[in-house]
């Protein structure tokens, strides 16, 4: 920074070197050659930028200025969000609705086994303290969502997020994440309430009140007051700017949200996919409205028509989140991992077990997909009096076996889907090792080898389901592709029951 005589202060502008443009280059280009070549090897390629992470990053090779790295990962941290609200963006309000019970115990399923079986091998096998085994298990009771929504959206041929099982998963996935992140603060605050004391029951609730407060108020909020308001006054002038007043309401809305969910005390990407979902819904859907067109060039060319907001995303945001600020998250994920400190004898064998221990804790939550179906299709009724044959249940049993039976292949991609921790993983365990004096370095090595090891199992055998049941999935009758339609009456009747 430099003086220019009294008039202000400017950067001095000096050409870079050859070996930092070199340097910046071959980084960019292996995180493209590596995606692609984990994606031909592991159908993850997430896995590939990974591994550039560590290589450039400080946990290896350290190639990379500090200064980039830090750069790379609150740009990638963008991506993050990124990825979230466009997740908001393109998921299926009806089917959201719909299957909210069922994800909220998928969820509830999620965070209680990884914590549970964390006291069980730490705190009761290997001898860590219960402070240690909260620490440990509240951060592989996060699932990531970055990955999850990547994953799903691998499989070129079939869009995931339309599907039933993937409307459960992702909003799973959220819960998941909203719970870890209402522990993580609980984590955050354990150093103060050991040297000062403190209001623990707010230090819980505040996160817990903001998160509920948000998920509660902004589908009322999008219905009754910002939905009409908008289909009313704002909606019709949507069409003389098309692109640019689609761009600038989801800028609005994103950084409002975003704003918001950090000062309100809730985790910002929950904010993100909130904001995703409150804008999917404001347009009208009736056939005259200016948003329901057929294709992008329909809503750029024909009069009194725009194209969606997925168009304007994909088309103004889209290429960047995918070939830059994605890499770059995947990339800082791998900047995060203490890789020497995972090799050594003791913490290898340990640290394999604890990772087997937390994969079957998540991989479990896909049985909720055969109980829901059991539940949902067997029939109680009470015979007839003076009927003795018992052929009505047998047949109503009959029909249960085999829902039950067709239904493995979703419950398989829901509970490997749930395995990867990734980002969020990474923060907690970090949080309790840097800002509490409870986390021990054995326990935090111990615990980053489960989530590095479940973010790279889970994305594999999910790119491995999906290639090869992926259209079958996509197709089952009970989980894949629903009928908008149907979906709404099915809602309608959930109401009316």
């Amino acid at each position: 920074m430099r003086a220019a005589d009294g008039s202000g202060a400017f950067l001095e502008y000096h050409e870079p070197g050859i070996i930092p443009i070199l340097t910046l280059i071959s980084f960019f280009v292996f995180l493209s050659l590596a995606e692609w070549l984990a994606d031909k090897i592991f159908r993850a390629g997430l896995i590939g930028q990974m591994v550039v992470g560590l290589i450039y990053g400080v946990p290896i090779g350290n190639i990379l200025a500090l200064e980039w790295q830090e750069t790379f990962l609150a740009l990638g941290y963008i991506g993050l969000i990124l990825i979230i609200f466009e997740g908001g963006l393109t998921i299926r309000l009806d089917l959201l609705r719909q299957n909210f019970l069922l994800s909220a115990i998928a969820a509830l399923l999620g965070v209680l086994t990884p914590i549970a079986l964390s006291f069980a091998l730490l705190y009761g096998g290997f001898g860590h303290g219960a402070l240690e085994a909260f620490i440990v298990g509240t951060a592989l009771c996060s699932t990531s969502l970055g990955t999850t929504f990547v994953v799903i959206n691998s499989f070129k041929a079939i869009d995931f997020s339309q599907t039933r099982i993937g409307t459960v998963l992702v909003s799973a996935a959220i819960l998941d994440d909203v719970c870890g992140l209402v522990l993580v603060s609980v984590i955050h605050e354990l150093r103060g309430l050991s040297d000062h004391g403190g209001n623990l029951g707010w230090i819980i609730g505040r996160p817990v009140l903001a998160s509920g407060c948000l998920a509660l108020l902004t589908p009322l909020a999008a219905k009754f007051v910002f939905g009409p308001l908008f289909r009313r006054f704002a909606e019709v002038h949507f069409a003389r700017l098309r692109h640019m007043s689609n761009m600038g309401l989801m800028v609005i809305v994103l950084c409002a949200f975003l704003a918001i969910s950090a000062y309100a005390g809730a985790s910002v990407l929950f904010g993100a996919f909130l904001a995703g979902t409150l804008v999917s819904s404001l347009p009208s859907r009736h056939p005259q409205g200016p948003f329901v067109v057929t294709s992008r060039e329909e809503g750029e060319t024909a009069e009194g028509k725009c194209p969606t907001l997925v168009h304007t995303f994909e088309k103004y945001a889209g290429d960047a989140q995918r070939f830059i600020l994605q890499p770059l998250f995947f990339a800082s994920i791998g900047f995060a991992i203490p890789f020497l400190e995972l090799w050594t004898g003791e913490v290898i064998w340990k640290g394999v077990v604890f990772s087997i221990l937390m994969l079957c804790g998540k991989v479990i939550v896909g049985l909720c997909i055969p109980v829901w179906d059991f539940i949902t299709t067997i029939e109680f009724r009470k015979r007839p009096r003076g009927v003795v044959s018992d052929k009505p249940v047998a047949i109503s049993r009959a029909r249960a076996r085999g829902v039950i039976a067709s239904s493995w292949a979703p419950a398989t991609m829901l509970g490997t889907a749930m395995v990867a921790r990734g980002e969020i993983g990474l923060v907690i365990i970090q949080i309790g090792l840097n800002e509490t004096p409870f986390l021990s370095q054995k326990a935090f090595v111990i615990g980053v080898w489960a989530i590095v090891l479940n973010t790279i199992l889970g994305p594999v055998a999910v790119g491995i389901l999906l290639k090869r049941f992926g259209t079958k999935i996509a197709e089952n009758r009970r989980w894949g592709m629903q009928s908008r339609v149907d979906s709404s009456d099915a809602s309608d009747r959930v109401l009316e029951m």
